[in-house]
This record gives C-alpha cells, sequence and structure tokens, in this order.
C-alpha cells in the first residue's frame, strides 16, 4: 500500500511539474532558464577559486553537486516554442540553430550530464588534481554548446 502511495506521489509530481513547465511563458522560461546557467557559473567560479587559491574540500563538494543537480533538473524543458528570440524586452542569447539541431544538442547535453556527475563523484574524494582535470572536462562541455548555440557577446 505504501509503495503504491509513493508511486502515485511521485507520478502527481512529475505531472505537476510538466504542467508547470507548459503554463511556462516563453519569456519566464528565458528568464528561469538564465538564472539556472547563472547559479550554474557561480558554483564553477567557486571550483575554480578553489583550485587557483586555498583548496576547502567542501565547498568544491558543494559546488559540484549544484553543478549536477542543474545539469540534472531537466532544464531542456525550459526551451520552449518562441524563446528562441526575444520576448516582450527579454532577450536571449540562444541562436535559433538551437531549436533546429536537437540531436546535436541532446548529445552536448548528455556530455554535460555525464562530465558535471563525474565532478560530483570525483569533489568527493578530494583529490585536488583529479577535481581539477574533470573541471576542465566540464568546462569543456559549457564551452562545445556556447560555441555552436550561443550568441557571441
Amino acid at each position: 500500500m505504501i509503495k503504491k502511495l509513493t508511486l502515485a506521489a511521485a507520478a502527481l509530481a512529475v505531472t505537476g511539474v510538466a504542467f508547470a513547465q507548459q503554463a511556462l511563458k516563453p519569456e519566464e522560461a528565458i528568464k528561469t532558464r538564465q538564472a539556472g546557467y547563472t547559479y550554474l557559473g557561480w558554483s564553477m567560479s567557486k571550483i575554480k577559486a578553489n583550485l587557483e587559491g586555498t583548496y576547502n574540500k567542501d565547498q568544491v563538494i558543494a559546488a559540484a553537486n549544484t553543478i549536477a543537480a542543474i545539469a540534472n533538473s531537466g532544464m531542456g524543458a525550459l526551451y520552449v516554442p518562441g524563446s528562441d528570440k526575444e520576448v516582450n524586452g527579454v532577450k536571449t542569447r540562444v541562436k535559433p540553430e538551437f531549436f533546429q539541431k536537437q540531436q546535436e544538442v541532446g548529445k552536448l547535453a548528455m556530455a554535460f550530464n555525464k562530465e558535471a556527475n563525474e565532478l560530483a563523484r570525483v569533489a568527493a574524494t578530494g583529490d585536488v588534481a583529479a577535481v581539477k582535470a574533470q573541471f576542465g572536462k566540464v568546462g569543456g562541455t559549457c564551452k562545445a554548446c556556447h560555441d555552436d548555440f550561443r550568441v557571441k557577446d
């Protein structure tokens, strides 16, 4: 009985999330994904600061876990129709090609997820050299997407 209730609650939660995502206006989707990427960037900068200065394992673990959580959050659902251009004064830096090359985007997203999850795993070990190497891999996945699908500033 408890297992059925848990499954029902999980199904309801997923349905609620899907409904909430569908209800987003394009400008809301743009703002939400920008907020996620800003937080992701802040977490990346925390790790970079630790790698360049005094290393604090707990800070790196927290930042790496945040990056992995964002990578696995389903942010792809925030790329709703109409969010490929400025909407009601809300600008986006995503190129229209992002919406046209979904298979390529999917590969980049999967690579980012894989490397972000590995960063969280490596951070937990406290091995600074391994964190540095894995941090570079995560950054590389970010750069790959930016190079192809982000408007240059």
